[in-house]
């Protein structure tokens, strides 16, 4: 359906136009009317699907009418976020939507200094986008007020449940004296989550579940590659100077291997940044927006970032570590293939990982390729070059062997090939050039 036939604000359809956005996505079809009808709702959708759009547009509409004037009499609606970086990159969306709109809109996050936060608060919002954290310490002392809200929202809401905010959730909840609007969106949930989901919203509340067989959307291709662990930097080397020109973010399950790996990366010549829970906000905001103006063009992220990057141009993602909980293998592959962008998520699994494989592999109903590489090809990527400098000088140097070797050789049955093809990478598929979907 088209934003232009819905009863929004014009200055929201204007917006959505300025943005490209024409038609809704399937979460946004079967959401916004239901928001705007005030029902609960508890939607599970796929990455990359526009679910901040769903609860966003309506939202921003209903507060718009409201009001008569841009001035703020208290904060009439919370969205909760289990992380600073999706935080800050909902406030994003919130504030280009409500462009032109009487909604005043911020987001909320620890790791800064808490006085500009007051300042704001103090000056009037509507929407308030917020960690726990940071918000229950404002909340304390005073700055936070409730009694005007009559939006509740918890994105990623597995996550927040699962992290154990359920009783902060109902601290939220009990503190609310107005009736309210409960809105729970997620891309996965397992049953005990979403018993407790359920416990938080109205028996009437409209339940949406879209591709719920497939939780990854079908833009995404999933690969894996059978790798020892110690050998992995190696393939990741090689791989990243196969798509120099491509936006790659590379996932590693804790921060210390994060900062190794990049270290590695540079000493063979490869700039990464990194983002893990043990920087400080300022550079996980710098971080982000090298990474999203393509300053550096590879990211090494833990799980922290997996839930809270929407760039559009991400071609790549790579588990260098295969992920601990398989829920969390759909969020890192869906910061790929977003919106109608196609993308490739690669895995590096090691034999102590196999059986996470299959678990992710159960998770998401589906075999991921395998691409199968050759004893040549893993001996030419992890042995250390002595006289050539890169990979492409080594495969140079095999195949000048090889050619030697076949001339000394009888021509009856005719040469044989070498094997000269550098890791292929999709299999059977032309690798896409950055700006080329």
């Amino acid at each position: 359906m088209k934003f232009e036939k819905y009863h929004i604000s014009s200055a929201i359809k204007r917006n959505l136009s300025q943005l490209g956005f024409k038609r809704t996505t399937n979460i946004q079809f079967k959401a916004i009317p239901s928001i705007l009808n005030g029902e609960d709702v508890l939607a599970i959708a796929q990455t990359g699907t526009g679910k901040t759009a769903a609860f966003a547009i309506p939202i921003i509409d209903k507060i718009h009418g409201y009001k008569s004037s841009k001035r703020s009499y208290g904060i009439k609606c919370i969205v909760m976020v289990p992380t600073r970086e999706l935080a800050l990159q909902i406030g994003e969306v919130f504030q280009t939507l409500a462009k032109h709109t009487k909604v005043k809109t911020f987001a909320l996050c620890g790791g800064v200094e808490q006085d500009p936060q007051i300042k704001k608060l103090q000056d009037g919002i509507d929407i308030l986008i917020a960690t726990p954290g940071r918000m229950f310490d404002l909340i304390n002392q005073g700055y936070i007020r409730l009694e005007n809200i009559n939006t509740l929202v918890l994105d990623e809401a597995d996550h927040m449940l699962d992290l154990g905010f359920i009783n902060d959730i109902r601290s939220v909840k009990r503190k609310l004296t107005r009736e309210h609007q409960t809105l729970f969106f997620s891309a996965t949930i397992n049953k005990e989550i979403k018993k407790l989901a359920f416990s938080q919203v109205k028996k009437s509340a409209i339940r949406i579940q879209i591709a719920p067989e497939d939780p990854v959307s079908k833009n995404v291709f999933h690969y894996v590659m059978f790798v020892e662990m110690d050998d992995k930097r190696f393939f990741l080397e090689r791989f990243i100077k196969e798509h120099m020109e491509s936006k790659i973010i590379v996932f590693v399950r804790t921060r210390v291997r994060a900062e190794r790996i990049a270290k590695a990366m540079e000493r063979v010549g490869i700039s990464t940044v990194t983002i893990h829970g043990a920087r400080d906000q300022s550079d996980r905001s710098d971080v982000m927006r090298m990474f999203k103006e393509g300053e550096c063009s590879i990211l090494i992220a833990t799980d922290v970032s997996a839930r809270g990057i929407d760039i559009p141009d991400i071609e790549y993602v790579i588990n260098y570590d295969l992920p601990d909980k398989p829920e969390n293998y759909v969020h890192r592959v869906g910061r790929t293939g977003r919106g109608l962008n196609k993308g490739d998520a690669l895995s590096f699994c090691s034999k102590g990982e196999q059986k996470l494989l299959e678990e992710i592999q159960q998770f998401i109903t589906k075999d991921i390729e395998i691409i199968k590489v050759t004893k040549q090809d893993y001996s030419f990527t992890v042995a250390p070059p002595k006289e050539a400098e890169t990979m492409q000088e080594l495969i140079n140097e095999y195949e000048n062997w090889t050619k030697k070797k076949q001339k000394k050789k009888s021509t009856k049955k005719g040469p044989k090939r070498a094997n000269k093809r550098p890791l292929n990478f999709p299999p059977g598929r032309k690798v896409r050039s950055r700006g080329k979907k």
